[in-house]
């Protein structure tokens, strides 16, 4: 299953993807806020696992290719939060190349995906994460339509809780809520 918009190609990982994700993967901007890199191995099984949910399920973290240059991106997409997480339910997530930022594709392909969730797959509340330094992501939460729920904070249980990067923030959004529309949550 691929998901289209007007610049984007949202796919199944292909084996040559491998190479530009792990490049990306080592960029220090990409990495501001997350706990480290990705090895080769990391890489590889993470394509082999997104594939391997896509077919399961019907979604996954889409790998991202630009329509006009063919190029990969990095990932839009959707997938299942579990223990030890305190929020559980479906998470919008993405991570792009830091060379694509600021050109509006992390909203338009999370919107697409959003779409997706509700409309076909019929989830009815959608949630997304991320460190509480992370602006620029909060920001894309915000552009496609997702409330900040202040009430679940958490620190991230993969984290030493005196990390830096321990305290995260929820987002979230309900099928049949507009973007800019009051009504989140009910």
């Amino acid at each position: 299953m691929n998901i289209e918009t007007d610049r984007l190609l949202l796919r199944g990982w292909k084996k040559e993807d491998a190479q530009a994700y792990y490049q990306m993967n080592q960029d220090p901007k990409v990495l501001e806020f997350l706990p480290g890199p990705l090895s080769r191995e990391q890489v590889e099984q993470f394509i082999t696992d997104k594939n391997q949910t896509l077919q399961e399920t019907g979604y996954t973290l889409w790998a991202v290719e630009e329509k006009a240059t063919k190029a990969l991106l990095g990932f839009i997409g959707l997938q299942e939060v579990l223990p030890p997480f305190p929020i559980l339910g479906i998470e919008v997530g993405w991570r792009l190349d830091s060379q694509y930022w600021g050109r509006g594709y992390a909203p338009e392909g999370a919107q697409a995906v959003l779409t997706y969730g509700f409309q076909t797959l019929g989830f009815q509340e959608i949630f997304s994460y991320t460190s509480a330094l992370n602006k620029r992501s909060q920001r894309v939460m915000e552009k496609i339509g997702m409330t900040y729920l202040p009430e679940g904070d958490f620190a991230h249980p993969k984290l030493p809780e005196d990390h830096l990067l321990s305290k995260h923030v929820i987002y979230g959004i309900k099928k049949g809520v507009s973007p800019g529309i009051p009504g989140y949550p009910d």
